[in-house]
């Protein structure tokens, strides 16, 4: 381990293959975990349809510290009644050393997200069966597709 420090955090040396996916540490920053309807409304028959929406934000602690969160919303409705909603706030300490301004982009909306996730899953899976439910497991997310989805949607332009 280096001696070398970054707002506080001990980083490799320089010469150390780092790349955009050293996740120096990693938390879990939020969670959340609300119960709809009662199963006896709903009974144990469920078929739920499940919604998942995925954020990544990120912010700069260094000029190499980039701090990323990963939150991951699960709502599971039948018929209009919402049976749980469970939202994961999973955050990492990454550092990107010698990245362009574009490979840091792919980086904290791809790479970083990809590192997160299982943790994230995980927690969700956690709370939704500590919640009284059967096991639940998020599908795996392909963050490589789904950034090249959004590079070449086209961007809004502001109207005049």
């Amino acid at each position: 381990m280096s001696s070398n420090m970054a707002g506080g955090i001990p980083v490799p040396d320089a010469q150390a293959d780092t790349g955009p996916d050293a996740c120096l540490a990693e938390r879990l920053s939020e969670r959340l975990f609300l119960r709809g309807a009662q199963r006896s409304a709903c009974g144990w028959q469920l078929e739920p349809q499940i919604n998942l929406d995925l954020h990544t934000s990120a912010n700069g602690l260094t000029p190499e510290l980039r701090d990323v969160v990963l939150t991951v919303t699960v709502a599971a409705k039948q018929n209009d009644v919402t049976i749980f909603l469970v939202e994961v706030k999973q955050a990492g300490i990454f550092l990107m050393r010698g990245l362009t301004e574009p490979d840091i982009k792919r980086a904290v909306s791809s790479v970083c997200p990809s590192v997160l996730f299982p943790y994230a899953r995980a927690a969700v899976s956690h709370l939704v069966t500590q919640g009284g439910f059967p096991q639940f497991m998020l599908p795996p997310v392909n963050f490589d597709a789904l950034y090249a989805q959004s590079s070449n949607q086209p961007q809004p332009t502001a109207a005049n």
